[in-house]
């Protein structure tokens, strides 16, 4: 099992940079394929991105359409942490955003994941 908890949400203003991270707990977390997925109120949950663990090609990442350019996913399986950076945040990046860890492939959807964070909120003001 993998616990997971996020951090790193909050207010800020439109243009600004953002990382959210995701502390990890569990064993044989380099394996995991880890992502992230956020949810706006009254939305589906939906994919931001995603980074393969050691199982796949480790370090291959994909990102949905509207986070390309713009945000970085990354990990370091040494300290059990995943990161997301986003850059230019805009008022419809607004949602709760999720971790979440799978041994399913391709691992962009989110009925692929088992385990999910408690979620941390970003508000972005215009």
């Amino acid at each position: 099992q993998v616990q997971l908890v996020e951090s790193g949400g909050g207010l800020v203003q439109a243009g600004d940079s953002l990382r959210l991270s995701c502390a990890a707990s569990g064993r044989s977390f380099g394996g995991y394929n880890m992502g992230w997925f956020r949810q706006a109120p009254g939305k589906e949950r939906e994919f931001v991105a995603r980074i393969y663990g050691s199982g796949g090609s480790g370090g291959t990442t994909s990102y949905a359409g509207s986070m390309k350019g713009r945000s970085a996913i990354s990990r370091d399986n040494a300290k059990n942490m995943v990161y997301l950076h986003i850059d230019s945040l805009e008022p419809s990046d607004t949602a709760v955003y999720y971790c979440a860890a799978t041994n399913s492939f391709p691992a962009t959807h989110a009925q692929e994941y088992n385990y999910w964070g408690q979620g941390t909120q970003v508000t972005v003001s215009s």
